[in-house]
Order: C-alpha cells, then sequence, then structure tokens
C-alpha cells in the first residue's frame, strides 16, 4: 500500500512538472465572503498595548544583503522615549544593545507618532533571539530566529501575501498564516489601504500596523509597494523602492511597479546590475517580486504589467529566473513556463510560447481587503495560464534543497491542511542538464523521488 501511495504522488509531481503548456483550469469553488469592509477601530484586534507610550506596531525586516541583520522597528505614540534595541540569545537576558533613530511626520491633519528604526546587526545564523523596547513598565518584548547561513541546499519556508488591508478577511489570511510555519513572509504589496479615506488616514495606517504585528514582531516581512502606497509627498520618502536581499538558498529581487523602470533609469540599472551579481552556485533560487502581474487573466488590471514584461522579461529568460510573485488582483492565478520575449507584431508572433527557461507567474493578490474579490476570469482561460481561482488566501514555498521547492496556495476556507492548488517546482539552474551532471559527478546523492523528479 506504501508503494502504490508513493506511485500515486510521483504520478502527481510528474504532473506538475510538466514544462509544456496543458488545459488550465479555473476552480469551480465560490467563497462564502465575510464582509469586505474594515474591523472596527474599537476592535480587540487593533487594541493599544497598555502602559505610558508603550511601543506598537512593531515589525522586524531584514537589515543586510545576506541575512545576519534586521531592522526593528516600532512607534511610540507620545513621545519619543529610547530608540533603543535590548537582545540576547536568552529570554529576558540582554547582554547586547543596538542603538536606532527616530522620525515623525505630519500629513494633513494627521500627526504621527515617533518611529523608530533600529538596525540589528553581527548576528548569528540560525539562532533565536529575544529582544525588549521600550522603557520600564511600557517595556514590550518579542523574540525572532535569523536564517541559516547561505547554502545552495539550506532548506527554507517562505509565506506569500499581497493586498492584505484590515478586515476580517484579512485577519483570516494572518491566522491562517501563523499555522503554516512559516519563518519570512515575501508580501508583494499593497498594505493597509488607508488611501481609501480622506487624506489617507493616517489612523488607519496606525491600527493596520497593530494588527499585523501578531506576525510581523516576530519574523522579517520582505516588503514590496503597491499602488495603493503611492503619496503625492516625494519628501516623505527618497529611497528607492527596488533592492535585494539573500536569504538562506534564495536570492531575492524587489521590484517597484511605480518607479520608472523603462530603458536607462535608475531601476533599469540596477536591476541589469543586480542580475549580474546573482550568483546561483550559492543561492540556487532566483525570485522575484513585484505588484502588478505581467501575466493575468482577470479582467482586473488586465495587461496593467506589459510595459514592465516588455522591459525584463528577457533578463528574466536569460538568468533563469524561478518564480515571479505579483499582486495587485484581488485572486489568485498561477501559470505555466512561458514567456513572450519574441513578441513582433509584423511577423504575427503575439502571444506567449511555452518556454523552459521562464519563470513561473503567480499571482497573490487575496490577501482580503475592501475592495472585495476579482471575481471575473477572461473566457476562455488563455493557454498561459495553469490554475486560477478568486479566494483569499495565501502561499507557502518551502525551498528543500538546491533542486527542488513545493509550493502550496491555501484558501482561508479550507484552513491549513486542505492547499487549493500544490506544485513541485525545479530549480531552473540546478536541474539543468549540466548541472545535473556537475550534481552526480560530486557525487550528491539524491532521493529516489527527486531522482524521478530531476527527470523533467
Amino acid at each position: 500500500m506504501k508503494g502504490w501511495g508513493l506511485l500515486v504522488f510521483s504520478l502527481h509531481v510528474i504532473s506538475c512538472l510538466v514544462s509544456g503548456v496543458a488545459s488550465g483550469r479555473t476552480s469551480s469553488y465560490v467563497r462564502t465572503e465575510f464582509p469586505s469592509r474594515d474591523i472596527p477601530l474599537e476592535s480587540e484586534w487593533f487594541a493599544i498595548p497598555k502602559g505610558y507610550n508603550a511601543p506598537q506596531q512593531v515589525h522586524i525586516t531584514q537589515g543586510d544583503y545576506d541575512g545576519k541583520a534586521v531592522i526593528v522597528s516600532w512607534v511610540t505614540p507620545e513621545e519619543p522615549g529610547p530608540s533603543e534595541v535590548f537582545y540576547g540569545k536568552k529570554e529576558k537576558q540582554y547582554d547586547q544593545k543596538a542603538e536606532g533613530t527616530t522620525t515623525n511626520y505630519t500629513f494633513y491633519d494627521y500627526k504621527s507618532g515617533y518611529i523608530h528604526h533600529c538596525l540589528v546587526d553581527g548576528l548569528e545564523y540560525n539562532t533565536k533571539y529575544y529582544y525588549k523596547i521600550g522603557s520600564g513598565d511600557s517595556a514590550r518584548e518579542f523574540w525572532f530566529e535569523t536564517p541559516p547561513a547561505i547554502d545552495p541546499d539550506a532548506s527554507y519556508t517562505f509565506g506569500i501575501i499581497g493586498d492584505l488591508g484590515q478586515t476580517f478577511n484579512s485577519l483570516s489570511t494572518l491566522q491562517h498564516y501563523e499555522k503554516t510555519g512559516g519563518q519570512t513572509v515575501l508580501f508583494v504589496g499593497d498594505l493597509s489601504y488607508a488611501d481609501r479615506y480622506e487624506h489617507d488616514d493616517g489612523i488607519r495606517w496606525d491600527s493596520w500596523g497593530r494588527l499585523v504585528e501578531r506576525s510581523t514582531a516576530y519574523q522579517p516581512w520582505i516588503w514590496n509597494s503597491g499602488n495603493h502606497e503611492i503619496e503625492y509627498r516625494p519628501d516623505l520618502s527618497s529611497s528607492p523602492m527596488w533592492y535585494a536581499v539573500r536569504r538562506a538558498s534564495a536570492h531575492i529581487i524587489v521590484l517597484s511597479s511605480y518607479s520608472p523602470f523603462v530603458k536607462y533609469t535608475p531601476q533599469w540599472w540596477w536591476l541589469k546590475n543586480e542580475f549580474k551579481r546573482v550568483d546561483r552556485e550559492k543561492t540556487p533560487w532566483l525570485i522575484v517580486l513585484m505588484h502588478s502581474p505581467m501575466y493575468n487573466s482577470n479582467e482586473a488590471h488586465y495587461m496593467e504589467g506589459e510595459s514592465m514584461r516588455a522591459a525584463f522579461e528577457k533578463w528574466f529568460v536569460k538568468y533563469k529566473v524561478d518564480l515571479v510573485f505579483a499582486g495587485h488582483v484581488h485572486a489568485y492565478e498561477r501559470s505555466y513556463r512561458i514567456s513572450n520575449v519574441n513578441y513582433n507584431i509584423t511577423s504575427g508572433n503575439r502571444y506567449p510560447v511555452p518556454d523552459k527557461s521562464a519563470p513561473v507567474y503567480i499571482t497573490v493578490g487575496d490577501g482580503g481587503n475592501q475592495e472585495g474579490l476579482a471575481s471575473r476570469f477572461n473566457d476562455p482561460q488563455p493557454d498561459y495560464s495553469a490554475f486560477r481561482e478568486a479566494s483569499y488566501g495565501h502561499s507557502i514555498l518551502q525551498l528543500e534543497n538546491r533542486t527542488h521547492a513545493v509550493y502550496r496556495w491555501n484558501r482561508n476556507d479550507d484552513g491549513n491542511n486542505v492547499p487549493a492548488d500544490t506544485v513541485v517546482f525545479h530549480n531552473q539552474y540546478w536541474t539543468s542538464r549540466t548541472r545535473r551532471r556537475r550534481l552526480k559527478k560530486n557525487h550528491f546523492h539524491l532521493e529516489k523521488l527527486e531522482d524521478l523528479i530531476s527527470l523533467f
């Protein structure tokens, strides 16, 4: 019976790994939707921490290129207070300290609290750290874990969330994600949706910060910006919205859909140089985050990512990007490995074609915001689309080693144990014919199932 189960699973794996375009599937599942309205401000989910000037909206992100640092950020509402992080390897024993900076801003009639940013660097890999911020009775304590050292076979689990907002659907997404064992979130843009209120209500930014603190204070979220983060106040931030980090066995490139990206712009030059910097021998998994999807068969935001596709897709294929995650469309969709780099309207080459060197494009804009679901897909389903469904949810990407990863999309209704879309991805770099020969030459032994996977 065990052998039969392995055979069935293997056949499922093979069907997921076929690079050619097969018939796609539009899920018939109909989401039973919670009301798409924001949680009331007086809700317990937005509770302000007890104590005078207690830190709130605590969140961390990766603070360096290789994962040995974090940036801890928080807000104190009444006065600046200390901008210090005390940390150590044992709970309530803080033998190290880092100093940060404080800023605030005014936007229309909203005056922010005091925003603290503190870089904690020189950390050890694969280590749990405890940290404390604030002072006296208002101090608060949290923890985080650093990733394993940069290594091609370092296993790691990412969550992918997009277009979250602060509705009860948003809360459901967070609660479901917390049960998955995800270690770091890749966030593909559109955070609080505070811009749907008059003057981009800062109070709704604060409530969102308190809502997501249940996750963001304990693990890094690697952020991307969306259209709901666009502000017409360049003085508030002059930082480029594109960057890259390495974490475990992944090289993660974050692009800005709403910053100039055509030829010779700063983002274009940066990406060209960043691709040259990628070392697939050390970080074989090459992942790109953006907000507006390049491939999308939903009526919502259809073709909005076309100009970025024209600018960057040839590089995605040349450098064998594994996965491209996007948001923006409030539904889920996964593509086959396809490209349109030979687009030429004169010669008639107008449509995407199967391409084994191309990434898989995945839209995860289904976090749960108050704009609701994008339920109107184009019909018929285009050849490049493998699976699509209009439901709220999140994704999990488990990097197993240099050759394969397990990916799951979980719709909120089903809970943690019933993923609606599951795929085993083979790595674009290490499962090429040349790299497989190198693995065998160096006696890198694969399990039987992995040997089967590598044939495709």
